[in-house]
């Protein structure tokens, strides 16, 4: 079961997500943050698999938010939902640690497709926001170099087409590892899925010798 922590100040769209959550048989909802700081809080002590981020509420937002959970070091998951699409936004959030960028519009068996990418290790985002990483990917240097050495043998064996599990056991590091690679990888290199990432690493990564 995927445990979700709802964060967003309006009660409404809390409890709207409750109900879409409801309708889920894989899916519960472990707890609700109207603010940034509760939403820490909630994560400290929940440990929810995943949380739906709002970025725009009062006092902490849901940036800092994202920051201070993906910080923290666990295994939790920060899928921002938002109504905002501008380009720094969306960077801000991916550079917060956030897996996946989802916005307010999105077709509900989106969102919680969206949610389940995240828990698999995925980085779901919405066609603008991937537009924004594509472009950054276009203008940057991002090179091998700049990948940890950990990093690199990840991507490797996601380039063989292995699955997080397998990953893990062949490199002695837990699953959660490996989802927690494979977020800064993608957004290391402006891609959004495990295909992308193959094909960049063939392109792109020196072969091993």
């Amino acid at each position: 079961m995927i445990r979700v922590l709802i964060a967003d100040d309006h009660q409404v769209v809390r409890s709207g997500l409750e109900q879409l959550l409801a309708t889920a048989d894989d899916i519960e909802l472990a707890g609700m943050a109207a603010d940034g700081a509760e939403a820490i809080e909630q994560a400290a002590a929940l440990a929810p698999d995943i949380v739906l981020m709002d970025l725009s509420m009062p006092g902490t937002d849901g940036i800092e938010a994202t920051r201070a959970i993906t910080a923290a070091g666990g295994a939790t998951q920060v899928v921002v939902l938002t109504s905002f699409s501008d380009k720094q936004r969306i960077l801000d959030a991916l550079d917060a640690g956030a897996a996946g960028y989802v916005l307010k519009h999105a077709e509900p068996d989106e969102l919680l497709d969206a949610i389940r990418a995240a828990h698999e290790g995925g980085s779901p985002l919405d066609p603008k926001a991937a537009r924004v990483l594509l472009d950054r990917q276009r203008t940057s240097s991002a090179s091998p170099t700049k990948m940890s050495e950990r990093e690199q043998e990840v991507l490797r064996l996601v380039a063989a087409g292995l699955p997080n599990k397998t990953i893990a056991r062949q490199l002695g590091i837990a699953e959660r590892t490996v989802k927690a690679h494979l977020t800064s990888i993608f957004q290391r290199i402006g891609v959004t899925d495990r295909t992308q990432a193959a094909l960049w690493a063939r392109d792109h990564l020196p072969e091993e010798t």
